[in-house]
């Protein structure tokens, strides 16, 4: 689907009304590149589509495959989210996230979570000054662009609960003083589902700002072929050594806030309404989604219409995005997690439920 279906003849999916064709008076035909026809987009994407194709382009050079995966994390850029990835040990987490980061000309820093971190590690601390006797604050790595956390589930609720602020509301406050972050402030952590010696399980509140949880699943047979093939031909050379940056911080503000003037009837709003409030009432589910989740839809969604070339959103865009941002957000019923249910086959249950706005 690719158009909402309209029952007026006499207008388009924004209610206004369609270009005619105009008058045939001289025998000649009447071709559909008739220069006063206009069926220009409201919003100027071509920029935007430019910048986002180049990006998966480079890192299509050293990624194998995951198409999906890529496209999730260019929406979450443009829908100003942070992204969870999760997956096995060595699927290229940690790879596509610098890979992703050296594309984008902004400050990046990497923190390493491990058990003995301290929020003051991440944050930052105030130190004394002996030539003024005054304390200044020394800003931490939490302090750029772009911050890639790897193994977040390795450190404990007290340093984990030091994201809570900056991830929300793109500040911290250290001794009663207030630092807003840089524009832009994205976040990409990394966790290992297997593995449980030493990891500390996120809490809901925690993963609930995440924007999206995606799950990196190994590749097929051919894809692990040409992985080997690109591995065998770099010999010496870093993968990361020929990726070229392509946006800069003022270009992914700028997209980022034409990404927000994307039309959204209200019969879609209303579907997102309904597809997050039956995730609360489902017999499978303990916990469902909050009205965060609710917005979350809405802005994934539209950065899934901006992907795709369009200043309008349709139902598609709306379920591509419904997925990676319930997954995390909702809590399977023990009985039926003991039957090996899992919460996206659960929402895939509640978006072919839910009726299409037609």
């Amino acid at each position: 689907m690719t158009e909402f279906e309209n029952n007026n003849p006499e207008t388009n999916g924004y209610n206004d009304p369609i270009p005619q064709q105009p008058e045939n008076t001289g025998g000649e035909a009447v071709t559909g590149n008739d220069e006063n026809i206009n069926f220009e987009s409201r919003l100027d994407l071509a920029e935007l589509q430019q910048g986002i194709e180049a990006i998966r382009q480079e890192i299509s050079t050293v990624i194998v495959g995951q198409q999906k995966m890529i496209d999730r994390l260019l929406v979450a850029i443009l829908a100003n989210g942070h992204v969870l990835l999760e997956g096995v040990p060595g699927v290229a987490k940690t790879i596509t996230a610098k890979l992703l980061a050296k594309t984008l000309s902004l400050d990046f820093s990497r923190i390493q979570f491990t058990p003995d971190l301290m929020p003051s590690d991440i944050l930052g601390t105030s130190v004394f000054d002996l030539s003024k006797s005054t304390f200044d604050f020394k800003k931490g790595p939490i302090f750029s662009n772009f911050v890639l956390i790897d193994e977040i589930n390795r450190a404990p609720a007290k340093t984990q609960a030091a994201l809570f602020e900056v991830m929300e509301e793109r500040q911290i406050t250290v001794e009663g003083t207030c630092y807003e972050m840089e524009a832009p402030f994205l976040t990409i952590a990394t966790q290992n589902p297997i593995e449980q010696e030493g990891t500390y399980r996120l809490p809901e509140a925690q993963l609930d700002r995440f924007l999206f949880k995606i799950t990196i699943e190994y590749p097929n047979l051919e894809e692990e072929i040409s992985i080997l093939q690109r591995e065998n031909a770099l010999q010496e050379r870093s993968k990361l050594e020929n990726i070229k940056p392509i946006l800069n911080s003022e270009q992914i503000v700028k997209y980022q806030a034409l990404v927000k003037h994307i039309v959204v009837e209200p019969q879609l709003i209303q579907y997102i309404a309904r597809i997050v409030t039956n995730t609360r009432e489902n017999a499978f589910l303990y916990l469902g989604a909050s009205p965060r989740a609710s917005i979350a839809i809405l802005n994934a969604a539209k950065g899934y219409a901006a992907l795709r070339g369009r200043d309008f959103v349709t139902p598609e865009d709306i379920k591509e995005a419904a997925v990676p941002v319930l997954q995390h957000r909702v809590v399977v019923a023990p009985e039926r997690e003991m039957e090996g249910l899992t919460s996206q086959e659960i929402i895939k249950q509640i978006i072919d439920t839910v009726e299409i706005p037609r």
